[in-house]
């Protein structure tokens, strides 16, 4: 069969939300990629937006890791030759599993082996298991395969425990499960302009998914990644009480960097949080503290061990 996409030797496909692209969900991704290198066939990813609860079940839908185009950005990071996104709606929930692998799995990828995570569900009601999908393959001449569990120290890889972790404030847990630091895309506009009047001009991140999580409020040592590179910053989340705005911001002042980034999609990397936002009695006292908040973000970003920041040999 010749799939819709023309992938004429057939595909290696797995299926899900991959919400944060973790550490387990990449186990599966390097499964397909092998087994496609192996067979000679394409790899692909069959994901879903909006998350299927958000359909199903408004009220239990999570708030996500890795929202829109953040998923996109993480995958295309991997060796997987192709995805598809499907837009999740009531008739997509209700096709029965063997009507979602005829005509998606079949129909448009040419479909010859299935590779899933150990506790995947999908069709109407998530009655498409293991099971029922080994049926189908033997039944339709493809090839089902289960990849384990992956554990991080003593607990199993799930999108759930990693958002529990970040909403938390567990930057660290979170990282060993995702396989890298916790971000948030977003792009550079225009705010209020007191940090330059402070000294520390910063970056203001807009445009944010609605359903991105965020960890707590604070302080944050920070990564920035920019078209210039990766600089070692410090993140401001929250209101400024100083000044009486209690909206939320995110506003990072990059070490070394000179220039600007408006209009600029960049990317920041949550490392150790340095403390809670707070008012301060006067402008010198926020100065002073914003003096201690890089010198601690600077020792927080050594001690964590990031490397090859162009903000370092500056600021050594």
């Amino acid at each position: 069969m010749t799939s819709a996409l023309g992938l004429d030797r057939g595909s290696v496909v797995t299926i899900g939300t991959f919400d944060g692209v973790h550490i387990g969900h990449r186990a599966v991704l390097a499964e397909i990629t092998r087994r496609a290198a192996r067979s000679g066939r394409a790899s692909a990813v069959v994901t879903f937006e909006p998350h299927p609860l958000e359909v199903v079940n408004p009220a239990a839908a999570p708030p996500l890791l890795s929202p829109g185009d953040e998923r996109l950005e993480a995958l295309a990071e991997t060796s997987v030759d192709h995805v598809l996104v499907l837009r999740f709606t009531p008739a997509l929930a209700a096709l029965t599993p063997d009507e979602f692998v005829h005509r998606v799995l079949l129909q448009q990828l040419g479909m010859r082996e299935l590779v899933i995570g150990h506790d995947h569900g999908f069709g109407r009601n998530r009655s498409g298991d293991v099971g029922t999908l080994r049926q189908l393959g033997a039944q339709l001449g493809f090839e089902v395969d289960v990849v384990d569990a992956v554990g991080a120290g003593d607990q199993q890889v799930s999108s759930s425990r990693i958002r529990r972790a970040v909403a938390g404030g567990d930057l660290d847990t979170a990282a060993r499960m995702l396989g890298r630091r916790y971000a948030v895309s977003g792009t550079v506009s225009h705010g209020a302009g007191r940090g330059g009047s402070l000294g520390v001009p910063t970056a203001n991140l807009a445009g944010l998914p609605a359903r991105k999580l965020l960890p707590p409020d604070g302080v944050y040592a920070v990564v920035v990644e920019t078209r210039r590179g990766a600089f070692g910053g410090m993140l401001n989340q929250g209101g400024r009480p100083t000044f009486a705005e209690q909206g939320r911001t995110l506003e990072a002042h990059l070490f070394g960097f000179n220039g600007s980034l408006y209009g600029e999609r960049v990317r920041v990397s949550w490392v150790v949080r340095l403390r809670d936002t707070r008012a301060f009695a006067s402008r010198e006292d926020l100065i002073s503290q914003l003096a201690r908040d890089r010198a601690n973000a600077l020792a927080a970003l050594k001690a964590a061990g990031v490397q090859g920041l162009n903000s370092f040999a500056e600021d050594d």
